[in-house]
């Protein structure tokens, strides 16, 4: 390998092991069997970020690059387009998106940046507002992408305690479902109310800047260190959980909050 900027290197790197003398398992590879690799590697730079570890984060970050770069090769054999051609492109969508960097538009807030981004997005492929959002992207955050579009658009709240009212009235919705005998209960329509509540938790969150799945990450993280605890408590007894009644699991809940509440 010639090069010595380190892209070309990864560049070059990538042709190696696509090319015949390089790896039996890379050359296998498709753009459909690279999917799961490149969300794969897209969370564990998330995981890394959340973790708050550098040297952590500047290695997924290379494992991300290195997916980006290697469905670029696969374009490249295809006589699609290459990797440089990926760099031109994205760098000419941000200078296009950023008239208010580039050009004479003048913003005064972060909100107008993304109304204009959201009014070019738009202009520039001549179709609906939400279709940029992709279809797997995780429920929470495409409930944050899809309310965010819709509010550079104009379509919003005024204040969080509106959506807060809109939460109140999903949940009132949801409990008339669930009061209902097993027999009367419609499935569907507790999926769809259960949906609403959900959807409209995910809207209280953007209203407050908070992100809806970094929370209910951190949630989830919360309540898995208290149930370690638990499970430390009841093994010092001499419990099985699933032996201990419910105010056992109440009492040792609460002693597991005690210890790991900050």
């Amino acid at each position: 390998m010639g090069s010595e900027h380190p892209f070309d290197r990864l560049r070059e790197l990538c042709a190696r092991l696509r090319s015949p003398e390089g790896c039996p398992w890379d050359r296998e590879q498709t753009l459909e069997s690279l999917r799961a690799y490149i969300v794969e590697e897209a969370y564990e730079v998330v995981d890394a970020i959340t973790a708050g570890k550098p040297e952590a984060l500047a290695e997924e970050l290379g494992d991300l690059l290195f997916q980006v770069i290697f469905v670029a090769q696969l374009a490249e054999e295809r006589g699609w387009f290459d990797v440089v051609k990926v760099c031109e492109l994205i760098h000419a969508k941000m200078v296009a998106r950023h008239p208010h960097v580039f050009g004479d538009v003048r913003v005064a807030s972060a909100q107008e940046v993304v109304q204009n981004w959201e009014k070019i997005k738009k202009n520039e492929k001549k179709r609906g507002a939400l279709a940029g959002v992709p279809e797997s992207l995780p429920a929470l955050l495409k409930t944050l992408r899809i309310t965010e579009k819709a509010a550079a658009l104009g379509f919003d709240w005024e204040k969080p305690e509106h959506v807060l009212t809109k939460v109140r009235e999903e949940v009132e919705e949801l409990a008339q479902v669930v009061g209902r005998s097993k027999d009367e209960r419609d499935e569907a329509k507790l999926r769809e109310e259960l949906g609403d509540v959900l959807f409209s938790i995910a809207n209280v969150a953007r209203h407050l800047r908070v992100d809806p799945e970094a929370a209910l990450q951190a949630a989830n993280r919360k309540f898995a260190q208290r149930f370690a605890a638990m499970e430390a408590l009841a093994s010092a007894r001499g419990w099985s959980l699933d032996g201990c009644t419910m105010e056992q699991l109440e009492a040792l809940w609460q002693q597991a909050k005690a210890q790991t509440d900050p």
